[in-house]
């Protein structure tokens, strides 16, 4: 599926162009460019369209994740969430009469190894229920999207949307960074003329959560002084100093556990003892555990596209039941949650594609793009209708909590704040 909704936007078009060319090359030395870049090759199984992983027994599914670089505790629990999802599925007997099976490829977090791992998976998958990282997605996009093949990336950047075979699931990071400044001035005290900090990562992730605290802050009268760090940078002793030298009265950060508990810890330390938001990646359970909790648990609320894995959601509660049976010694975090949630998803697309008689990389977009109601019961419902939207545009709030499951809990339920349309109508 070729087809490619646009509009014109103001955001610049990620780096990617040269490594997505790299694939290109490496598709046409593997003699694999035509069944990757179509999704239909044509077959027919007893009256079903098949394409590219799907055949009489199987439907393949594909995973690029990370198993051994900075997001491994991530890449394992969704990972494991997929994994336990299709050996419940086929269970019952799987989906359109066949097995699920999916094909894992650690990436390790390098875009070149990302590149190669997909250049073999493409061939004889069906669908991408797990793409982990901003810089992977962006170095992959244009190939993904000709080959036609429905894809969910673990990344929120709205840059992402616009494509049919790519679906950014929840919210987006300016969606979130909205809500965040709503947060703080609904139940933290900013007023008119104060200053908010925002600590982001360089690239997409920090760009587009700069955006939405950027606007956020105009609409109520805030000042935003921005500070762009690496994803090497874990020592976040000069932000913090620069934060206390401008005066800020709320920090925001986009970025991940290790700079939140940095920023955190050091400002506590140094009598910042200001109110911090942090975007859903920038959070582990994992970091309750260590010598800042104490200043976690004071100062730090995340805002989520999803609910905490400590929520009293039954489907979550079945959920975190099965994985911690399956999966003893692993903990239960949002990469559980995530994981599972979109393995449901991507199973319902499998299935209404199946009953409209065909399951070809084109029959599954099109299934996915008619649900507009898509309910898991692990959170919100979504609606992948309309390619310029994000998915949903409620989110939770969550408090660190060292007792609890995932190391966080429900402080604010999912909601829509306000000016989050007027926002996405000027976009």
């Amino acid at each position: 599926m070729n087809t490619t909704h646009s509009r014109p936007r103001t955001r610049h078009r990620t780096a990617g162009t040269v490594l997505a060319g790299t694939l290109a090359l490496l598709l046409a030395a593997t003699g694999c460019s035509s069944k990757a870049d179509g999704g239909d090759d044509g077959r027919t199984d007893g009256g079903l369209r098949t394409g590219p992983g799907v055949d009489a027994k199987t439907i393949r599914l594909g995973a690029l994740t990370d198993l051994t670089g900075p997001y491994a505790t991530l890449g394992k629990s969704i990972v494991q969430a997929q994994q336990m999802w299709a050996e419940e599925t086929n269970a019952r007997g799987g989906i359109c009469d066949r097995k699920i099976e999916i094909v894992v490829k650690d990436h390790g977090y390098d875009v070149q190894k990302a590149v190669t791992a997909y250049a073999d998976i493409a061939p004889d998958v069906v669908a991408l229920p797990q793409v982990i990282g901003s810089p992977v997605v962006a170095a992959l996009l244009d190939d993904i999207e000709r080959a036609g093949m429905l894809t969910f990336p673990q990344a929120w950047a709205a840059s992402l949307l616009g494509k049919d075979a790519i679906q950014v699931l929840g919210t987006t990071y300016d969606v979130d960074m909205i809500a965040a400044v709503e947060f703080l001035t609904r139940t933290k005290g900013l007023k008119k003329g104060d200053t908010v900090g925002h600590v982001y990562f360089e690239g997409d992730y920090g760009a587009n959560a700069l955006e939405g605290s950027t606007w956020a802050a105009k609409r109520a009268g805030l000042k935003v002084t921005g500070l762009k760090i690496k994803a090497t940078d874990t020592d976040l002793s000069a932000q913090v100093s620069a934060l206390r030298a401008e005066g800020v009265k709320a920090v925001l950060i986009s970025a991940g556990p290790a700079q939140t508990a940095s920023l955190v810890g050091v400002a506590a330390s140094r009598g910042l003892r200001v109110p911090v938001v942090s975007s859903a990646p920038g959070f582990a359970p994992q970091l309750m555990k260590t010598p800042a909790a104490p200043a976690l648990a004071a100062l730090l609320n995340v805002v989520s596209a999803a609910p905490a894995v400590s929520s009293d959601l039954p489907g979550v509660k079945r959920m975190v039941a099965s994985y911690r049976k399956k999966y003893p010694d692993s903990p239960v975090d949002s990469g559980v949650l995530s994981g599972y949630n979109a393995a449901q998803l991507m199973g319902a697309d499998l299935e209404k594609a199946c009953e409209a008689g065909g399951l070809t990389r084109e029959d599954v977009v099109t299934a996915h793009r008619s649900q507009k109601n898509a309910d898991t019961g692990l959170g919100t419902a979504q609606d992948f209708s309309d390619v310029d939207r994000p998915a949903s545009v409620e989110t939770y709030v969550l408090k660190p909590d060292a007792e609890a499951v995932g190391g966080v809990v429900n402080a604010e339920e999912a909601h829509t704040v306000p000016g989050v349309e007027e926002y996405l109508s000027a976009r």
